[in-house]
């Protein structure tokens, strides 16, 4: 810890649930309800032995949930161009994942006499094709128009216009979109080249060479396109932890988790302008409790700027300690919100509450 910064947060979310029940238990709190915390210790490792051992317990003892809420979208602050306040983003869905292995053989020799094409050539050229074809621009035909239409109001003029209008704008906003790496992950399934490996010894012809690919799959796409790509019989792919984008959860002032989270964000981040359904770009452990609730949803209670982007997964990745107190008061109300709540008619004004 530095001045006001905790380093290392790879686990903040999960430990702040843990402080949210602690306070809980120090005031002798008894719920009403059941409450279950699934800790999953693979998360990042696609949550094979650790979620996934959680679901087909809650299964055999025939649980069933009202919510799901996971770690996933934040409070963004001035990552959305026009729209001046933070706007927390709730993830009503994930997209899809596969992790594909590319390979090339090839007959081992001296350096001093080599073939027009390497391994390593083969290899590299097909990977370039992948960077440099991108999948096809999908704005609008995935939940993404969801959330822009409920911003609409909050855009300055003319985006606010323009964002109403999504039915004659959406090519020219998905094109907007596409710039930037961040909101590219929106408008298409992405692609990024991870891992590449080849030869042996800087004077004998590279026997094989190994690529790895990432990609996170929009609600609208199949990857059959994978293969069209590349043409190349000479690369040997192989697919692995491939999962379709997840269903779209409910979002509507009726439904109970939708309720229970604006009362928790206004409560506790009244300079939030707005609450929006999102799409979580990352996986989460969450894609494995889709068989006990319908309402499953991915949120970090932490404010997101532009100067965090390059630190998620990276150098220096933090949080600030008010930013953390907020997101133990964010978790504290959600477990006691979702206790006593009962729905209520919806709010006119956001900041009503």
């Amino acid at each position: 810890m530095e001045s006001s910064l905790i380093f290392n947060i790879i686990c903040f979310h999960s430990q702040g649930i843990l402080q949210a029940l602690e306070f809980l238990l120090k005031r002798n709190y008894r719920p009403q309800r059941s409450f279950y915390i699934g800790l999953g210790h693979d998360e990042e490792l696609s949550g094979k032995n650790g979620a996934k051992k959680i679901v087909a317990e809650l299964e055999s003892k025939g649980v069933k949930l009202a919510y799901v809420l996971d770690e996933g979208s934040f409070i963004f602050d001035g990552i959305i161009t026009g729209i001046e306040k933070p706007v927390a983003l709730i993830g009503i869905t994930e997209k899809g994942a596969i992790t594909a292995h590319f390979t090339v053989t090839s007959t081992p020799g001296h350096s001093s006499s080599p073939p027009k094409r390497t391994s390593i050539g083969i290899l590299s050229e097909a990977m370039s094709k992948l960077e440099k074809n991108p999948m096809p621009n999908l704005f609008g035909q995935g939940p993404e128009l969801l959330m822009f239409e409920e911003l609409a109001s909050e855009f300055k003029f003319p985006l606010n216009i323009i964002m109403a209008n999504l039915w004659l704008f959406a090519p020219l906003v998905g094109r907007v979109l596409e710039r930037t790496p961040s909101s590219n992950a929106f408008v298409r399934t992405t692609t990024a080249l991870t891992m590449f490996n080849g030869g042996i010894k800087s004077n004998v012809i590279p026997p094989f060479a190994n690529a790895t690919a990432n990609f996170r799959i929009h609600s609208a796409q199949v990857l059959e396109i994978i293969e069209q790509t590349i043409d190349d019989g000479q690369v040997k792919i192989e697919l692995e932890d491939a999962f379709d984008p997840l269903p779209i959860s409910p979002w509507d002032d009726q439904t109970f988790g939708v309720q229970v989270f604006r009362q928790a964000i206004l409560d506790v981040f009244p300079d939030v302008g707005s609450i929006a359904p999102g799409i979580c770009v990352a996986n989460t452990d969450s894609r494995h409790y889709t068989n006990l609730t319908k309402a499953v949803y991915r949120f970090n209670p932490v404010f997101f700027n532009s100067t965090d982007l390059p630190r998620f997964h990276g150098l220096n990745e933090r949080i600030s300690i008010d930013g953390y107190e907020r997101q133990v008061k964010f978790l504290f109300q959600v477990i006691q919100n979702s206790d006593f709540h009962q729905p209520t008619v919806p709010h006119a004004n956001l900041h009503e509450l």
